[in-house]
């Protein structure tokens, strides 16, 4: 990904700048893609691969709590990196 632009000083120094913004929005889009697998996994998890419709009232309040405690775990996990 590096660009590499023959001139003067003041043209690498933009190169670098639309480098490092191109990173940044990649890692904003990754990170997003990221969370929204973990989030497809937790959800799958929880519903232990069925369906909605093939679930059980006790097992859809079973998955509820889970994703519930997932959803706490991962709040603990950013509250844990802030404090860090």
């Amino acid at each position: 990904m590096a660009v590499i632009l023959l001139g003067s000083k003041k043209s690498r120094g933009r190169t670098m700048n639309i480098e490092r913004l191109i990173m940044m929005v990649v890692r904003m889009v990754m990170g997003r893609a990221v969370n929204r697998g973990v989030n497809a996994g937790i959800d799958y998890a929880s519903r232990r691969g069925k369906t909605r419709e093939e679930m059980t009232p006790e097992e859809r309040a079973s998955a509820k709590s889970a994703k519930q405690a997932a959803r706490r775990a991962k709040q603990g996990a950013k509250l844990a990196r802030r404090i860090r």
